[in-house]
């Protein structure tokens, strides 16, 4: 069933006779219509983070969805969400506009509710030699450091 703009599916089991499936189901329908709502939580190409850039002319790139990121939540309700950003980084220089970057994930309590594409909202060039080698040094001081903190 559709209801300004949010759809629900509800499949009933366990009823011999399909008026009684109808009903239970209508029931379900207009309770979930009642209490519950899409939430919006980022807009349409709005940033929703930042992504450390490696040999660019910028240190970091905006990410953003090609969508509208929405949950189901109670109305009312006081669901506690989180949202990380996850991606594989640094990520390497020239990066261009709507290259997919990472995820968006957003949790309900301890569970997934929604796993969401995140894409580049900027082109970002390659930087100067200077700009690479000092990239560069940093990203090897930081792997010694993390193997050196893996082997305690």
């Amino acid at each position: 069933a559709v209801q300004n703009g949010m759809r629900l599916i509800v499949v009933v089991n366990g009823l011999e006779d399909a008026d009684d499936r109808a009903a239970e189901a209508n029931k379900l329908l207009e309770r979930c219509f009642r209490n519950f709502e899409a939430r919006t939580l980022f807009a349409k190409d709005q940033t929703v983070g930042y992504a450390k850039v490696f040999g660019g002319d910028a240190r970091s790139v905006k990410l953003a969805s090609p969508e509208p990121i929405k949950v189901m939540v109670q109305r009312n309700g006081t669901d506690k969400l989180i949202a990380r950003i996850v991606y594989t980084g640094p990520v390497r220089a020239p990066i261009q506009p709507g290259q997919r970057i990472g995820t968006l994930k957003v949790w309900r309590g301890s569970n997934i509710a929604l796993e969401s594409p995140l894409v580049a909202a900027e082109s970002i060039e390659t930087g100067s030699t200077t700009r690479r080698a000092i990239d560069g040094a940093s990203e090897l001081v930081i792997g010694l450091f993390r193997a050196g903190a893996e082997k305690l």
